[in-house]
């Protein structure tokens, strides 16, 4: 029951903007930080953003991106503008990331993993 799902993805020109979501079922994402990875075919696996749960502190590894989150809708979003054909990759959400700075990765309290929404730029 406990799980997070990633929507939203899709094809879009360079310059153009997106905006995906993270739904959670099963668990309150109020009382948990958030983070969005992405990872490229043959690349590994990255942080872009996070937020933290209480007092909402975001951080980036681009300031193309901008992360908030909806406790009444239970739901994390990442809006990704000035899209590049480098961000085509397969974007997920995760609960409890390590953030700092504009460094965003994975701890061992890390979970709840999305089965990730694909976003292609493309002309």
């Amino acid at each position: 029951q406990v799980q997070l799902v990633e929507s939203g993805g899709g094809l879009v020109q360079p310059g153009g903007s997106l905006r995906l979501s993270c739904a959670a079922s099963g668990f309150s994402l109020e009382n948990h930080a958030i983070g969005w990875f992405r990872q490229a075919p043959g690349k590994e696996r990255e942080g872009v953003a996070c937020i933290s749960d209480g007092y909402p502190k975001t951080y980036y590894s681009e300031d193309r991106l901008t992360i908030s989150r909806d406790n009444a809708k239970n739901t994390a979003y990442l809006q990704i503008d000035s899209l590049k054909p480098e961000d085509t990759a397969v974007y997920f959400c995760a609960a409890e990331p390590v953030c700092f700075g504009r460094i965003i990765i994975v701890g061992t309290r890390t979970g709840y993993w999305g089965q990730g929404t694909q976003v292609t730029v493309s002309s």
